[in-house]
């Protein structure tokens, strides 16, 4: 072999391994799809997911691109954000709520539920937790058993709680859902419901006003987008006429609330980027059991107990994952 040839030879043979990382580290393309606020690497949820992602191999800017789009309370926009998702040719999208969940589902995405979508069956994403079947996966809802945790909670901290208010937006299929196992247990339990469904700002005025004019116990409040967007006026509410309400989200604590028991944000997310890099790898979501939660966190704040005159007996206070002072 002549010598020039051996050297392009063994400068071809050098190259190869090169190569071969260049076609592995090729981009994949993420989308994140959320009635409320987008889903990025700096918001809170984004803080559970890319993390997770990263330390599965996809880094944004280096292998992982990402395209994110959050309708901030306009359900409207979802559908269009859908198809805006697939036409950039996103591999994946994990979505936060049912109708994300829904819109991604119609699109043909391959998609992730990662919370808020309510119970997946029931609802019709998938047709089995242990066999979903068409283009979705995920993490389930596993509403009767937490509603039953919060009404404990909830009984737990008032003694003798004859009625409970359920607010809930009654255009959320997935949340109208979580309100009929929430609503079953409290009846189970013995607790009245006064049921306040919303759908739209307005309507928290029409539901102050029915329980002003019928005044109950405590509170129990779903959250989706609509919720989230007001908790604000229905925490200052509860403060003002010092209800003691439960929720479904801390977020609603750190801002006032008096306590939540919610799935374990941080795992669920994890267990998202998982099924993601099962996608990325070749694998279809309707092969891909929905997962559901293994860890639940109690969230509760002292200082808005003390505010409404709330004593908190010492085997609620002892339940608590993390207690805000």
């Amino acid at each position: 072999m002549r010598r020039r040839d051996l050297l392009a030879l063994v400068g071809a043979l050098a190259a190869a391994p090169r190569l071969a990382l260049a076609q592995d580290a090729k981009a994949h393309r993420l989308g994140t799809l959320t009635a409320g606020p987008p889903v990025t690497p700096d918001s809170e949820y984004g803080a559970f997911l890319f993390p997770s992602l990263a330390k599965r191999g996809y880094r944004l800017g280096e292998n992982l691109v990402l395209e994110a789009r959050g309708a901030a309370g306009n359900l409207g926009l979802i559908p269009q954000f859908a198809a805006e998702l697939k036409n950039a040719g996103v591999e994946v999208v994990v979505t936060v709520s049912y109708p994300a969940a829904a819109a991604a589902k119609v699109s043909g995405l391959s998609t992730v539920l990662a919370t808020g979508s309510g119970d997946p069956v029931k609802t019709g994403l998938v047709d089995g937790l242990a066999r979903p079947g068409g283009n979705v996966t995920g993490i389930a809802d596993d509403a009767a058993s937490l509603s039953t945790k919060r009404l404990s909670l909830l009984k737990q901290m008032i003694p003798g709680l004859k009625k409970v208010a359920m607010l809930w937006n009654r255009n959320d299929l997935g949340m109208s859902l979580r309100y009929d196992a929430s609503a079953a247990a409290a009846i189970a339990d013995g607790v009245q419901v006064q049921a306040l469904g919303v759908r739209a700002p307005d309507d928290f005025k029409d539901a102050f006003d029915a329980m002003l004019a019928d005044p109950p116990g405590a509170i129990l409040m779903v959250s989706d987008s609509l919720t989230i967007l007001n908790r604000t006026r229905v925490i200052e509410f509860a403060a003002a006429h010092r209800l003691p309400a439960i929720y479904e989200d801390q977020r609603f604590v750190r801002d006032g609330g008096l306590m939540s028991y919610s799935a374990d944000s941080a795992e669920s997310f994890d267990r998202a980027a998982a099924l993601v890099d099962q996608i990325f790898k070749g694998a279809k979501p309707g092969d891909l059991p929905v997962e559901q939660p293994t860890r639940y966190r109690f969230v509760l704040n002292l200082k808005t107990a003390n505010a409404i005159g709330l004593d908190i007996p010492p085997t609620v206070s002892a339940l608590a994952d993390e207690v805000i002072e």
